[in-house]
């Protein structure tokens, strides 16, 4: 089967499952551009498919390829190229090229699942990074020693997947006779209940018992998994216990993920804990004039820097945003002004998340039922103090308003009192999945 039978194969099994206005809208000018290294090309018209494709249709797009060549691992999007007698070239020899297995070494495969281009070569260091990176550094040289576990968690597109990988791959490298694998906790929980359903669990223990080095993305997908949740802690003592070295993700810090298990928290805690912030202006033009410099693409520095400033999210959206004037400055054949990255950044960043203080008052209060005007009194009635607590915290981590003039702005309350209050409720958080609860549901409301 060439690429070109592949992907018309499964835009049929697409075109069955969703609407024809979907169809036509999101997959009908896609194709598989190349393939390389289990790696699928799918080409795109511009950014806004494929940030919606990588949405929204990513799993159903890698399931469908994966159901007919099993070796594929993973699905790129790449905005469709200006020089179109090049692409044509491509696509001639896309019809052409017959996938031919076993691939070379570098491909991703089922032995670890590790993808060979997530490595410390390719990871931009800043600010906003360096403490995970320096303790994925110290796990390396002292594998099942040094912070066992290792738990690195931040908001999606900070590089969280990229550095844990690169910790595997590392450690292909420098002790061969370690046995590595990476999964996602969505992928564990499915080989649990398949193993339970075709009563194999043993087999299930002893095949993640045999990893020297464990690598688990997005454990909050286990929040409410009792089950799975169980047999992960035997496997993290099992292992533990064994001096193997064990590394988790999440998009938030272990005790904010809701309906976790006590002693898993504990667990996690025992290592080493780090977040990824979103990256500082200087991380950001390091990331740009790095992705530049690997795409072969000359990035003044101007330019480099109206893009970091504009560009304040993670990096994703910074990569994002170079492909698109990458193809802008092909299809002009120049290098783009300034005015016209203005343009591209206005309609390709996301706005800011604004919101005004009497408006967080307004919804929270609302929410719990009380007066506005008893939020500014000097009150300590239990009903009023959770509200004006949730208030303070909500502006604080959700919106960055000071300490001072949140305390100005409710009541006229020393800058002390607000901190106090904020600690209060990310203590609570910690302990009471209800509040956890009416937190989200206010974030939502907001």
């Amino acid at each position: 089967m060439n690429i070109k039978e592949l992907w018309d194969s499964v835009l049929v099994e697409i075109e069955l499952s969703v609407s024809n206005a979907t169809f036509n809208t999101w997959f009908k000018d896609t194709h598989i551009q190349k393939h390389e290294d289990g790696i699928i090309y799918l080409s795109v018209p511009n950014q806004f498919v494929r940030d919606w494709l990588f949405n929204k249709y990513h799993k159903t797009i890698l399931k469908a390829v994966r159901d007919r060549v099993n070796e594929i691992r993973n699905i790129e999007y790449l905005i469709g190229k200006a020089n179109r007698t090049r692409e044509r070239k491509t696509m001639r020899d896309a019809e052409n090229a017959e996938f031919s297995l076993p691939f070379d070494g570098s491909y991703i495969n089922k032995e670890d699942n590790l993808n060979p281009r997530y490595d410390f070569e390719s990871f931009v260091v800043g600010p906003f990074n360096e403490l995970a990176f320096a303790a994925a550094q110290a796990v390396i040289k002292r594998p099942g020693k040094t912070y066992n576990p290792l738990f690195i968690y931040g908001n999606t597109g900070h590089g969280k997947t990229h550095l844990i990988q690169a910790i595997g791959n590392k450690m292909k490298e420098l002790y061969p006779a370690k046995k590595a694998f990476y999964l996602t906790s969505e992928k564990f929980a499915v080989d649990f209940l398949n193993s339970v359903q075709s009563n194999r669990v043993n087999a299930f223990k002893e095949k993640y018992r045999k990893y020297d080095v464990l690598i688990m993305d997005d454990i909050q997908f286990l929040s409410n998994k009792e089950k799975t949740q169980e047999e992960l802690f035997h496997l993290f003592n099992a292992l533990y216990d064994s001096d193997k070295q064990i590394v988790f993700s999440s998009d938030k810090h272990p005790n904010y993920i809701q309906n976790l298990e006590e002693r898993l928290k504990s667990r996690f805690g025992a290592g080493m804990i780090v977040d990824i912030p979103p990256p500082d202006h200087d991380s950001r033009v390091a990331i740009l004039t790095t992705k530049a410099r690997q795409s072969n693409f000359p990035l003044s520095r101007e330019a480099t820097e109206h893009l970091a400033a504009a560009v304040e999210g993670n990096v994703r959206e910074l990569e994002g945003i170079l492909n698109a004037v990458i193809i802008q400055s092909e299809l002009k054949g120049r290098e783009l002004e300034i005015s016209e990255l203005q343009s591209i950044t206005k309609t390709s960043v996301k706005p800011k998340r604004q919101v005004a203080i009497k408006d967080v008052i307004k919804v929270i209060s609302d929410f719990y039922n009380v007066e506005e005007r008893s939020i500014f009194e000097k009150t300590r009635k239990k009903e009023v103090v959770r509200p004006r607590q949730m208030i303070m915290y909500v502006l604080r981590e959700d919106f960055a308003v000071s300490f001072p003039l949140i305390g100005q702005k409710l009541g006229g309350r020393d800058h002390t009192t607000v901190i106090h209050s904020c600690d209060r409720v990310r203590e609570e958080l910690k302990k009471n999945s209800e509040l956890f609860n009416e937190l989200s549901q206010i974030r939502a409301m907001l």
